[in-house]
């Protein structure tokens, strides 16, 4: 039998601060968005085309911690994770899905005065490279 796989890595910046919250039970989470870009050669016409990709991270437990203490916006990171899908309703009851990218690893690339120079990264702390890893997160 075939064994299937849904792994996910991506480089890129973060769009927006991260939100970090706590579910009811108090388990914390937290939810980015981050941009990666894309760039090839048209056949027609050879001019270079480009193409920015969103996508929506969530980060669970202590990892969502890290991510809230650590990222901000324009913030160069690593994310290596799942796709899963969510399913709702929108105002008209229409049914949408939606597909986040489940954060397990993550690595801070750069250095932190790389991001949008907005004082809330000026005010975090120097590291250079902060990895954490799914073995890191107790569950």
């Amino acid at each position: 039998m075939a064994k299937s796989v849904n792994k996910v890595t991506l480089i890129g910046r973060l769009g927006r601060d991260p939100e970090l919250k706590y579910t009811a039970s108090g388990t914390a989470y937290c939810r980015f968005s981050m941009a990666t870009d894309d760039s090839w050669i048209d056949r027609s016409s050879g001019e270079r085309q480009e193409r920015t990709e969103w996508h929506n991270i969530v980060a669970w437990e202590r990892l969502a911690e890290i991510c809230g203490q650590y990222l901000a916006k324009g913030r160069m990171v690593y994310i290596e994770g799942s796709i899963s899908s969510r399913q709702w309703e929108d105002k008209e009851g229409n049914k949408r899905t939606s597909f986040d990218i489940r954060a397990r690893d993550m690595v801070l690339l750069g250095s932190p005065g790389g991001g949008d120079g907005s004082r809330r990264e000026a005010e975090k702390p120097a590291a250079e490279t902060v990895a954490i890893t799914y073995d890191d997160i107790p569950f």
